[in-house]
């Protein structure tokens, strides 16, 4: 049964999309938080907790790299986090399930619904607030690379051509 799985095609397939999707520290951060956050809807409490915990390390990862508090990349995983605290609360657990399908998004088509927010925000934009700008917002195709994730592959093409 597990040789079987282990080469069907199907997972041939995800290995194969695997290996040829660029894969920079971001996303695996991303990956592992999905995992911390699904293993806490599943009724491992501690996910949430140890999922906070990876998201400050990113965030201080990211002021390291940018040497900026206030730059794009601080500003989304600082939402995230501030998300991930508002979930604690009975009420808003329901938070916890929208950044689990949010995350997953970012990670498997590289859309992060929450950088597109943030981006309206006055701060981070500067052209007026127009209806056809926020439809170009949420709709336009998605870069290559999120701008919440450029930071890392900066790094690694220093890395590699530096």
């Amino acid at each position: 049964m597990l040789l079987w799985w282990h080469s069907s095609s199907a997972v041939m397939s995800i290995r194969r999309w695997m290996m040829t999707r660029n894969r920079d520290l971001g996303w695996w951060y991303w990956f592992m938080t999905v995992g911390l956050l699904g293993a806490c809807l599943l009724g491992w409490t501690a996910g949430v907790y140890l999922a906070m915990l990876l998201c400050a390390v990113q965030i201080a990862h990211v002021i390291w790299l940018t040497r900026d508090v206030m730059s794009f990349p601080v500003q989304v995983r600082l939402a995230y986090v501030g998300l991930l605290f508002a979930g604690l609360w009975g009420p808003l657990q329901w938070i916890h399930w929208v950044q689990l399908v949010g995350t997953t998004a970012r990670i498997v088509v590289g859309y992060c619904f929450l950088a597109r927010v943030l981006s309206l925000a006055s701060w981070n934009r500067r052209q007026s607030l127009s209806l056809d700008f926020i439809a170009r917002t949420f709709l336009s195709r998605q870069t290559v690379m999120p701008p919440c994730g450029e930071v890392f592959q900066r790094l690694w093409l220093e890395r590699v051509h530096g």
